[in-house]
C-alpha cells in the first residue's frame, strides 16, 4: 500500500443535466428509473435485487456463516466486543494474526444485508484469510436503517476507520460485500485530508458484489427501509463521490449474480479508472451473490491473495 501521507486525491464530479439528474457514463436515471431507449423492456429492478430469489438456497448459507463465524471466534486469537461509538451496533471484533510476516495495514471486513440485516458475528471467518497472511482484521457492525440512514451509516463507518487510525496507528485495508462493498468504495472517495487525517487513510480496498450506484434502488420494496430519495440516493451513491485519485480498488462480482449487480461493478472500474484509480474488475466464475465472500476464509484462495497484495 502507498504511504499513508503521501497518497494525493483528485475528486472528479459526475455531470448533470438541467434538470439536476445526474449522468453516469451512457445511463441518464429520473425518479429512480432508467431510460431506455425506445422499444426496449424496462428494466425490472426488483427481480434484479431479490436476493432470495436469485440465491434459493441463501437460507442454508446463512446458516453456515452462522455456524463457522462461532467456530472461528472460539479458535481465533481475537478480542471481541469493543466500541467505537454509541450505536447499538457500533462494535468490532479484532482478529490477530495466525501466520504470515505482521501487515503494514489494518484489514477491516464490512458485511452486507443492504444496510437494514446481518450483524457482524454472521462474518468473523470472513478474517481467517487474511490473519493467516500477517493481517491484523476489524469486523464490524454498524447501525441499520430504518432506525438510521444510509448517510448515517456511512458517516459511522468513517468514523470508524478514524478510530483505528487513533488506536493502530495503520492505514485500512478495507474489503467488504454488497452493502458492505458499497460502504468500501465510499471509504476509498473520503476526502481524509479536509478530515485532517493521511490522506491515504484507507486508499486500497475489495468490493465484492457492492452496490455503487443507489438510484435504481429507490422504486424496489428493498428502499423501503432505507427511505432514500433521489437526492440522498445519489449522494450515497460512490459512482458520484467524485473518483479517489491514487486508490486502488478490486471490484469482484459473482458469474451468476444479476445483470444489475455485474453493471454495478463494470461502472465504477469503468468510471474510477478513467480518473486515475487503480481499479480492476474481477469475476468470481460459479458465483452468485452469497457463495462469493466463502474463499475470504481460505487463506490459499485466489481471492485472498489478490486481497492480501493490496495492502502491501
Amino acid at each position: 500500500m502507498a504511504d499513508c501521507e503521501k497518497t494525493a486525491h483528485r475528486k472528479t464530479r459526475l455531470p448533470q443535466n438541467r434538470e439536476g439528474a445526474y449522468i453516469l457514463l451512457s445511463q441518464t436515471f429520473r425518479n429512480g428509473r432508467r431510460e431506455m431507449a425506445p422499444g426496449k423492456a424496462m428494466i425490472d429492478y426488483e427481480a434484479e435485487f431479490d436476493i432470495s430469489a436469485l440465491v434459493p438456497e441463501s437460507a442454508q448459507i446463512k446458516a453456515g456463516w452462522e455456524r463457522d463465524a462461532a467456530a472461528y471466534r472460539e479458535s481465533a486469537p481475537c478480542e471481541l466486543d469493543r466500541p467505537y461509538g454509541p450505536g447499538p451496533h457500533l462494535f468490532y471484533d479484532l482478529f490477530h494474526p495466525t501466520g504470515g510476516t505482521e501487515a503494514g495495514s489494518i484489514a477491516l471486513f464490512l458485511h452486507g444485508g443492504y444496510w437494514q440485516a446481518f450483524d457482524r458475528k454472521l462474518f468473523s471467518h470472513m478474517a481467517r484469510g487474511l490473519n493467516a497472511h500477517g493481517y491484523t482484521v476489524c469486523v464490524a457492525g454498524y447501525d441499520l436503517c430504518p432506525e438510521v440512514r444510509i448517510g448515517d451509516i456511512v458517516n459511522d463507518v468513517r468514523s470508524l476507520a478514524e478510530h483505528l487510525w487513533a488506536t493502530y496507528r495503520k492505514p485500512i485495508l478495507t474489503y467488504g460485500h454488497s452493502a458492505g462493498g458499497h460502504l468500501t468504495a465510499a471509504l476509498l472517495a473520503t476526502d481524509w485530508r479536509a478530515r485532517r487525517l493521511p490522506p491515504a487513510l484507507a486508499a486500497a480496498g475489495m468490493a465484492i458484489s457492492g452496490l455503487f450506484d443507489l438510484v435504481p434502488l429507490l422504486d424496489t420494496s428493498v428502499n423501503e427501509a432505507l427511505r432514500m430519495d433521489q437526492k440522498e440516493a445519489v449522494a450515497n451513491s460512490p459512482i458520484a463521490m467524485g473518483i479517489p485519485y491514487g486508490t486502488k480498488l478490486i471490484a469482484a462480482y459473482g458469474g451468476e449474480e444479476s445483470n444489475e449487480f455485474k453493471r454495478q461493478s463494470r461502472v465504477i472500474v469503468d468510471f474510477w479508472t478513467r480518473g486515475g484509480s487503480e481499479a480492476i474488475l474481477r469475476e468470481e466464475a460459479g458465483a452468485n451473490h452469497s457463495s462469493i465472500i466463502a474463499p475470504l476464509a481460505d487463506p490459499d484462495s485466489s481471492l485472498v491473495h489478490d486481497l492480501a497484495q493490496l495492502g502491501k
